[in-house]
């Protein structure tokens, strides 16, 4: 029994730590080998008889690729100790829940909980079974890039599933009280005693990052600039000041509801209001795709590309749809395919498809596609975590050409601001805060990121990033 593959030093230094604990946390970015280090610790375990089966949960779409890994890391005959099931399919699955509540009660389980960033929520029923499944699992470890995507509230379910012991809290509100503070509206305001988080779970996490471990080729980025239609200035013009009337800086909801209403309209959409403009339906703008000045821009920069591979990042279904209508050459991997075809789609952008259409909620995690070092974000959202994610599919262990990586631009729009915070890696909410609290009214700030014009807190030059 043993794994093809050497381990680089820093793995061995994780399995190291790990084989001393019975639960654990791999915190390590993309590509920094965490899958092999985790095979290894289970090897080490099953040779010395301590496990009969290794549980490993991750995203329904990344089971193909954990399936592959193993196959490629382990030898034939640890393969049957491997049980794999889709985080996703646990939080409706009554069959896959009896089955895993089953396994863990006749064997000896070392439970795998990769990308546990999707328990992060203590309430959601896929963290309370899992919950149920853990507590009969003499072993456990969480796999992540990252512990935290939002604020620190992260923590407590990945290390509840852990041992409720390591923070010292049964419950959430007992967690929250110690270590989480309101506002008088119930929202996040800042975390407590960081310090004493941090010490809490530093004996039971192995944390590292790319640039410490592994050399890559360099990651630029560029924007790519394009002019809304009249129609679509004359429609973002009269959204904005629609939904600006019911902007209230104690309720975020208000401000999604503006950014959302902005995007669709810079994506090519129309807003059509009720009665009273407290709802909006959309529908498309332009007939035929190809009028749409975004999608007219990407077209353009895959034509640049000479037929390199590209992946394309798209924020709505209809986008993927309307491209994948264009581009003979293209596969789409989002949640109008079903899980069978998603594989097939990616097995056939490996081999001669050049585009695969896609969406980060689907194709951010757990895909390895190094073979592919071009990357265009057609249109964005403001999740900071599966942006990371998503970009970390190309930049990972094995990439040898230098990865570009695309965001398709309107100008003088929220774009701009969505993509000035995901290059500064802050989240857009809070960058509101700021630009609230720096401004002379909430009216003020607000219009300076609905319209993303220079001014004194907006400087264009902080979005173009140069890694070398």
């Amino acid at each position: 029994m043993r794994i093809k593959n050497q381990l680089l030093p820093h793995q061995k230094d994780a399995v190291k730590k790990m084989m001393n604990l019975k639960v654990g946390a791999l915190f390590m970015e993309q590509g920094t080998g965490k899958t092999i280090t985790t095979l290894e610790i289970a090897r080490q375990r099953i040779s010395k008889g301590r496990i009969d089966k290794v549980l490993w949960l991750c995203p329904c779409s990344a089971k193909k690729n954990i399936k592959s890994e193993i196959i490629k890391h382990c030898s034939d005959d640890m393969l049957p100790y491997f049980v794999i099931c889709g985080i996703e399919t646990l939080s409706t699955s009554i069959r896959a829940n009896s089955y895993l509540l089953s396994l863990t009660e006749q064997k000896r389980c070392f439970l795998v909980v990769d990308e546990s960033l999707l328990i992060k929520n203590p309430r959601a029923l896929r963290s309370e079974h899992i919950r149920m499944i853990a507590e009969k699992c003499p072993y456990r470890i969480i796999l992540n890039g990252t512990p935290i995507s939002r604020n620190e509230a992260d923590l407590f379910s990945q290390f509840q599933l852990l041992d409720w012991r390591i923070l010292g809290y049964r419950s959430y509100w007992s967690f929250a009280a110690n270590h989480i503070e309101l506002d008088e509206y119930g929202r996040f305001r800042r975390a407590l005693n960081t310090d004493v988080l941090a010490k809490k779970i530093s004996p039971y996490v192995y944390q590292v990052k790319k640039s410490e471990c592994i050399e890559l080729p360099p990651k630029s980025w560029y924007i790519k600039y394009f002019q809304l239609t009249k129609e679509q200035l004359d429609q973002y013009n009269y959204a904005a000041r629609t939904l600006m009337l019911d902007i209230n800086e104690w309720k975020p909801e208000t401000i999604y509801r503006l950014f959302s209403g902005l995007q669709a309209v810079i994506s090519g959409k129309c807003l059509k209001f009720n009665a009273n403009g407290s709802h909006f339906d959309t529908i498309e703008m332009f007939e035929n795709p190809l009028d749409n000045p975004r999608i007219e821009r990407t077209m353009d920069e895959i034509d640049r590309l000479g037929g390199e591979k590209v992946i394309i990042f798209c924020h709505y279904e209809s986008e993927i749809d309307q491209l994948c209508s264009i581009l003979p050459d293209a596969v789409r991997f989002d949640g109008a395919v079903n899980m069978k075809q998603r594989i097939n789609n990616l097995d056939e952008f490996s081999k001669d498809k050049k585009y695969l259409i896609a969406n980060k909620a689907c194709a951010g995690y757990s895909l390895n596609l190094q073979f592919c070092h071009n990357i265009i974000y057609m249109s964005n959202d403001w999740d900071l975590g599966t942006r990371l994610q998503s970009e970390d599919r190309v930049h990972r262990y094995g990439q040898e050409e230098d990865v570009t990586i695309m965001d398709i631009c309107a100008d003088e729009t929220l774009d701009v601001k969505i993509i000035q915070c995901l290059r500064k890696k802050e989240n857009l909410l809070e960058s509101v805060k700021g630009n609230i609290k720096n401004s002379a009214s909430v009216k003020q700030a607000i219009e300076s990121i609905v319209y993303g014009k220079k001014n004194e807190f907006f400087d264009r030059s902080e979005l173009i990033e140069d890694v070398g």
